[in-house]
Formats: C-alpha cells, structure tokens, sequence
C-alpha cells in the first residue's frame, strides 16, 4: 500500500511564498508521475503541477512563471514551490502518486491535502 502524506501548508499574505512537500512511501513498484491538485469549495480538483521520475514536468497555466515542481527520486518526495502567491491560489492541495508516468493522470495514491490560506 502506498501511502503519501503532504506538508508545508499554511497561512501566507499575498506576494509571499510557500513550499509543499509531498512524500510518497510504501507499494511494490516504484513511484514514476508525482503531482500536486488544489481544491476550493464547489469547485473541481484542478491539476497544478505534475513531475515524472524522468524529469519531465507540467505546469498548469494559472501558475505559470510563479510556481515550480521538483523532485527527489531517492526520497520519493516532490516539492511545490509557490512564489508570488494571489489570494485565488487559497485552496486545499492535494498531493497525488502513481507507477504510471502519465502527468495528467489519472493517479491512484492520494494525500489528505494540506491547507493554503493567502490574505491579501
């Protein structure tokens, strides 16, 4: 059983910055796509950042130019590097994990989600 399990969330003001860390551990076969959703109330998960094993990365329009994704393949562990945060990047942030090395998905493992709060 894979497990994953995010940190780093939490309450920043606008313009400022965060890291979100998500670890994946666990399963029989190795971890190969990695990526990071977000959520609001009423509103679909969105795919924000997405990462292989091999480096290949995605990178959602809205966070563009502000936003990073990386990845330790020795810690299973990818990072979401938040820069330049607006009140509408608030959400809860879930992080996601699969064999598979699709960016889009879909992703098997899921984390419990860490909270973003942006004041303005």
């Amino acid at each position: 059983q894979v497990h994953v399990v995010e940190s780093g969330g939490g309450v920043v003001q606008a313009g400022g910055s965060l890291r979100l860390s998500c670890a994946a551990s666990g399963g029989r076969f190795a971890i190969n796509a990695m990526a990071w959703y977000r959520q609001t109330p009423g509103k679909q998960r969105e795919l924000v950042a997405s990462i292989t094993s091999g480096g290949r990365w995605h990178l959602a329009d809205a966070v563009k130019g502000r936003f990073d994704i990386s990845r330790d393949n020795a810690l299973n562990t990818a990072y979401l590097h938040m820069n330049s945060l607006k009140p509408e990047d608030a959400a809860t942030y879930y992080c996601a994990a699969d064999e598979d090395y699709r960016l889009d998905g879909p992703y098997a493992y899921w984390g419990q989600g860490t909270q973003v709060t942006v004041s303005s």
